[in-house]
Order: structure tokens, then sequence, then C-alpha cells
């Protein structure tokens, strides 16, 4: 399977260049004009590297390049008209590879996609396949750093809150039930009482706003999962 590359660029004459000479190479291409089309290609088919403009409508590169590195560490190369030191040190600050400044040669940017392609890929293993990780939708939690992420923003969570948002996360659209969860997240000699269940669901609800977690009423709880 050839490598894939998302293009995120909103110059129709630019979008038509790089995609005719990427493929040309034998690259599969996908081409996006905002950075909010990109996150929605990240989320249902992620690129292998990131060709990103910096100056896009609506979310612009830098946010965009954040927003990938807080989930991966897939190679990214920014393409930008801004050619001044600072802006290209704060797009490799923020987890830029390369930084090509506008305007560029087709053919220069080739040998750094394959100079990159041949760099990253034996030692950059995509955090999909890594065993610390778990995604379940918007949901990302970094097991062995207990670190959650929710629609690509981190929270700090307490203890207990990120022993149920993991366990929740491990049996998508499992119902478990109140003592369930008391038994799992509070431990066999736990003595209180099961409202410790609902007072900590509360909780992450209000600290996630829009998180999936649902009442499965008369008995528990359970983290949606949106079927595929």
């Amino acid at each position: 399977m050839n490598n894939h590359i998302g293009l995120v660029e909103d110059d129709v004459n630019i979008q038509n260049i790089v995609s005719a000479y990427l493929r040309k190479e034998g690259y599969e291409v996908t081409i996006m004009d905002s950075a909010e089309k990109g996150w929605e290609l990240w989320e249902n088919n992620p690129p292998d590297m990131w060709v990103l403009d910096i100056m896009l409508p609506g979310m612009d590169g830098y946010e965009f390049c954040k927003k990938i590195r807080n989930e991966s560490d897939v190679p990214i190369i920014i393409i930008s008209a801004k050619d001044e030191e600072i802006d290209k040190i704060l797009g490799l600050e923020l987890g830029g590879d390369d930084y090509l400044t506008k305007p560029f040669s087709p053919r220069e940017l080739i040998a750094r996609v394959k100079r990159l392609f041949k760099r990253t890929l034996p030692s950059k293993k995509p955090r999909e396949l890594d065993e610390d990780r778990l995604k379940v939708d918007h949901l990302l939690i970094y097991k062995n750093d207990r670190r959650i992420f929710f629609e690509g923003k981190e929270y700090e969570v307490t203890t207990k809150e990120y022993d149920m948002l993991l366990l929740l996360g491990e049996n998508p659209n499992r119902a478990f039930s109140r003592e369930e969860l008391l038994m799992k997240i509070w431990g066999n000699d736990y003595f209180g009482s099961d409202r410790a269940v609902d007072d900590l669901i509360k909780r992450i609800r209000k600290k996630m706003d829009n998180i999936p977690l649902e009442t499965v009423w008369g008995f528990g709880y359970r983290l949606r999962k949106d079927e595929d």
C-alpha cells in the first residue's frame, strides 16, 4: 500500500502542482483546503505524513500542527510564505519536522518527503499501534503517562477519574452497574454508598463537556462509541 499524504493548502494552484508531483512519485494524496477538513481526515483515515500550510482560513496551521502532535508522531512538513526565522522556529517547536518557504521547488519538496519518510518510518511507530495508547472516538488515553485528552485538549484528572475513564474506554458501549464500578474503581473493601459513582461521573461530565458518558437508567453507566 502506498504511503498516504494529507495536503492541507487553500491555494488551488499549489494544490494541483504539489499533488501532481506527489502522485507521480507513487504517493496517495488527499487534498484539503482547511485545517478543519484535515482534522476530519485525521479522525477517519489518518495519513502517514502531513504537508501543511500555515496561513489557512479558520484554524491556522500552527494550531492544527499542535493538535496533531497531541495525538501522534506522524511526520509534518510545513510550507509557508512566512520566511522569518521566528515563524520557522515556532513551526518546528509546535511539532513540525521540516519547514519549507514559499515559493519552493516541487522537486525539493519531494526530496524532503522522501528523506523524512526514510528517517521516520523505521523509528517512529504510529501511536495507533502503541500498546499504551487507547482511543475511543474523541477520547484519547496514554496509559503509561496517565494522560487524558478529549477533542484534542488535555485534561488534568484525579486518580479515580482516570481509572473510571480507562475502564469505560477499554470496554466501549458496555453498560456497567454501579456495583461493578464501585468494586472495580474503589475496591472490594469500600463500604460507602454507590452515590460515589454518580458523583464521579458528574465531575467527569462537568470537566469534559460533550463526553459521551451515558446513563443506563436504573442500572449504571457506559461510554458510547460510535459504530464504524
